[in-house]
């Protein structure tokens, strides 16, 4: 298994922005795609209970957050606000030596082959303070 940090390392760059990357998905680990606003209060959460968290990149541009998890544990995941992306999916990342730029960045990346484990990840995600505040912004968002 490919580590997410030694992807990075063979990933070709992408031509006309410095620093980012062209990730192959699949190769030893999935994402789990979520909002920004969901997947910090996710992320916050996994912080807090001590759990055993992967890479997680921030798209500050599409306003998202991907988790690293093993494949295939995330394929059912219907009644959660996530997008699954597994094999013959690509995404473009920062390298792995950007931290925080304009594009967004790594809030986690180690240096071995560590994932979110995908049930912890899907707890969080239905975490009543996660749910809760999701809730209240939609309906802020109708008035």
């Amino acid at each position: 298994m490919t580590s997410v940090r030694d992807a990075l390392r063979s990933a070709p760059m992408v031509s006309d922005v410095p620093g980012l990357r062209l990730l192959k998905v699949g190769d030893g680990w999935d994402l789990v795609r979520t909002s920004a606003e969901t997947g910090l209060l996710a992320l916050a959460h996994l912080r807090a209970t001590g759990a055993t968290i992967g890479p997680v990149l921030y798209d500050g541009p599409n306003e998202r957050l991907y988790y690293a998890i093993e494949p295939g544990t995330a394929d059912c995941w219907n009644d959660l606000p996530v997008r699954h992306l597994c094999a013959n999916s690509w995404l473009v990342a920062p390298g792995w030596e950007v931290i925080d730029d304009w594009y967004g960045g790594w809030c986690e990346l180690p240096d071995d082959d560590t994932l979110t484990d995908a049930e912890t990840l899907r707890m969080a995600l239905q975490h009543p303070y996660v749910t809760a505040d999701n809730a209240k912004r939609r309906s802020a968002a109708c008035l």
